[in-house]
C-alpha cells in the first residue's frame, strides 16, 4: 500500500480528497472555525430528549444535571484531543490511527468507526422521519406510510448530498444550520416554558451510585464518545501553526454548548410530566412537538429536521472516510453514497418495524461504545506520547515505521471489548442478552444486580486502552520518532498512487 497522490481538491463542487494527507497549499482556516460544524452537529432538539433518557436511570434532577454536564464536557474534551492529531497530521482520524495500530492493524478500528458512524446516520435520519410524521399528525395531515417514505426520501437526499459534496459544503451548511436551529430552538423553549413544574422536578428521588454512574456513562456514549472516531476529520485542513489549545478548546466548546443547555431544559420538561417522559421513549423528538401551539408545528419540524441533518451530514462524511480506511477502493464521494444507501435501509427498519426507539438506541450506543472507548483510550494515549508529527508516507506503507500490525494496541482493543461487554447489560434489546457475563464473577450482583445497568464496561475499556498504551507503547513510539523522515522513492513494484489508499 502506498500513499495516495494528492488529488485535485475539488471538481464541480465535490471534494476529491479522501484519506490522503491534505497538501500544504490547501491548509486554511482558524481553530475558531471548528465551532460551526461541531455546534451545528449537536444543536439538535434530540438534546432535550436526553433529559428524559437520563431520568430513566432513576436519578434526581440534581444528580442528572451533574452527570450530564460532566459527561458531555469530558467526552467532548476527548474529541478535542483527537482533533489535535488532525492539526498535526492533516489526515482523517482513521488514517492517523494507523500510527498506533499499524497500517493493516488499523482495519479493525476503522471497521468499528464505520459501524458507529453509519449507525448514527441511521438514528438521526430515523428521528427526523418520526418527528415529521408526528407533526403532520398533530396538524391533521396525512402521516402514514406514504408521508414517512416521502420524509425519508427528503431527509436522506439532504444528508447524502452533503456527504458527497464534502468538506467545503459541510462547513458552509453548518453555519446556516447553526443560525436557523439556534433561533428556532430558543423560540421553542419560550413557548413550552409554562409546562415546567419545578416542584415536581425537585421532588424526584435521588438514585444510587450505580444508577448515577450508569447515567454518566450513557451521556458519554451518547455525546463525545459517539464523535471521537471522526474528530480529526474536521481539523485536518488547519495550518500546522494553528494553536493547539485553540483546536482543543473550540472543538470542546462548540460541541458542548448546545447539548449542555438543551439537556438541562429537557430534564425540566421530562421531570415535570411522567406522560411526556414515557412518550419520548417511543418518539423522542415528535413527543416534544405535542407541547406546542399549532402555529409553531411547522417551524418546529424545520428545526428538528435541520438539527438532525446537521449531525448526520458529519457522520456520513466521516463514515465514508472510515470505509476507505478499511480498505474499500472507491473515491470518497462514492463511499459516502454507499453509506447513504445503508442509512436508508437502517432507517426503514427503525421507522417501520422497530417497536420503539429507545431500546435499539441504547443497545446500539452501549454495544459499540465499548470497543470505541477502548480505541479512544489507545489513540489519546498515543497522541500524548508523541513529541513530533506523523510521517505521512509511512501511514500508507506497511513496511514503514508504523508497521503492518502492532499487536499491543490491537490486543488492547480486543481485550477492552471482551472486558467491557462483560460489564454492561442491555435489557432493552433481547438479542444482546449475552452481555454482562463478568458481573457475577466480579462480585457485582450479576445481570440482575444493582450494578447491572451502571455500564462500567465502557469506563473499563477506556481505562484499559489508555493506561495500557502509556505503559506498553512508549518505547515503540520513541523508536518510530527516532527514524528519519522517509523521502526515498516508492518501493519497487508498488502500484501507482491514486486518490485512495
Amino acid at each position: 500500500m502506498v500513499p495516495p497522490a494528492p488529488p485535485q481538491a475539488a471538481a464541480g463542487g465535490i471534494e476529491l480528497n479522501g484519506i490522503n494527507a491534505i497538501e500544504v497549499a490547501e491548509h486554511k482556516g482558524r481553530p475558531r472555525d471548528l465551532f460551526w460544524p461541531w455546534f451545528a452537529a449537536n444543536v439538535s432538539v434530540l438534546g432535550i430528549a436526553y433529559g428524559s433518557f437520563l431520568l430513566d436511570f432513576g436519578i434526581s434532577f440534581a444528580q442528572a444535571t451533574a452527570v450530564g454536564v460532566v459527561g458531555i464536557v469530558v467526552s467532548f474534551l476527548f474529541c478535542g484531543f483527537v482533533a489535535l492529531a488532525g492539526k498535526r497530521g492533516h489526515a482523517p482520524t482513521m488514517t492517523l490511527s494507523r500510527a498506533a495500530f499499524g497500517v493493516n492493524g488499523n482495519r479493525l478500528p476503522s471497521a468499528l468507526s464505520w459501524l458507529l458512524t453509519v449507525g448514527w446516520e441511521t438514528v438521526l435520519a430515523s428521528l427526523a422521519v418520526l418527528a415529521t410524521a408526528t407533526v403532520f399528525s398533530s396538524l391533521g395531515w396525512a402521516s402514514g406510510t406514504a408521508t414517512r417514505l416521502l420524509a425519508l426520501a427528503v431527509v436522506a437526499a439532504l444528508i447524502i448530498v452533503g456527504g458527497v459534496l464534502g468538506f467545503e459544503f459541510i462547513m458552509k451548511l453548518q453555519k446556516w444550520i447553526t443560525v436557523v436551529t439556534g433561533v428556532l430552538t430558543v423560540v421553542y423553549a419560550v413557548l413550552v416554558l409554562d409546562t415546567i413544574d419545578l416542584g415536581t422536578v425537585t421532588a424526584i428521588p435521588a438514585g444510587s451510585a450505580p444508577q448515577v454512574i450508569g447515567g454518566f456513562v450513557f451521556m458519554m456514549t451518547g455525546f463525545g464518545l459517539g464523535w471521537v472516531n471522526a474528530a480529526a476529520d474536521y481539523s485536518r485542513y488547519l495550518p500546522a501553526r494553528s494553536s493547539s489549545a485553540g483546536v482543543v478548546g473550540w472543538t470542546t466548546f462548540g460541541a458542548s454548548l448546545a447539548p449542555l443547555l438543551l439537556l438541562v431544559f429537557g430534564l425540566l420538561l421530562a421531570g415535570s410530566s411522567p406522560d411526556l417522559n414515557a412518550a419520548i421513549a417511543a418518539d423522542p423528538i415528535g413527543a416534544l412537538a405535542l407541547l406546542l401551539p399549532t402555529w409553531f408545528l411547522v417551524p418546529f419540524a424545520l428545526v428538528a429536521v435541520l438539527g438532525l441533518v446537521g449531525g448526520a451530514v458529519l457522520d456520513i462524511y466521516s463514515s465514508g472516510l472510515a470505509l476507505l480506511s478499511v480498505g474499500v477502493k472507491v473515491p470518497r464521494p462514492v463511499a459516502a453514497g454507499i453509506d447513504g444507501v445503508l442509512m436508508i435501509l437502517g432507517a426503514v427498519y427503525v421507522v417501520f418495524f422497530a417497536s420503539d426507539f429507545l431500546g435499539p438506541f441504547q443497545g446500539f450506543l452501549i454495544t459499540l461504545g465499548v470497543p470505541i472507548a477502548a480505541w479512544c483510550g489507545v489513540f489519546m494515549a498515543d497522541v500524548a506520547l508523541r513529541r513530533s508529527g506523523y510521517d505521512v508516507r509511512d501511514l500508507f506503507d506497511p513496511r514503514g515505521r508504523y508497521g503492518s500490525v502492532r499487536l499491543v494496541p490491537v490486543a488492547l482493543v480486543v481485550l477492552g471489548s471482551v472486558l467491557g461487554w462483560g460489564l454492561v447489560t442491555n435489557g432493552f434489546a433481547g438479542w444482546l442478552g449475552w452481555q454482562g457475563y463478568l458481573l457475577a464473577p466480579f462480585g457485582l450482583g450479576g445481570r440482575e444486580g444493582a450494578w447491572a445497568y451502571a455500564n462500567l464496561g465502557v469506563l473499563a475499556a477506556l481505562a484499559l486502552g489508555f493506561v495500557g498504551t502509556l505503559l506498553l507503547s512508549r518505547r515503540a513510539v520513541r523508536a518510530q520518532e527516532a527514524l528519519p523522515a522517509t523521502e526515498q522513492p516508492l518501493p519497487a513494484g508498488s502500484a501507482a498512487p491514486g486518490p485512495v489508499a
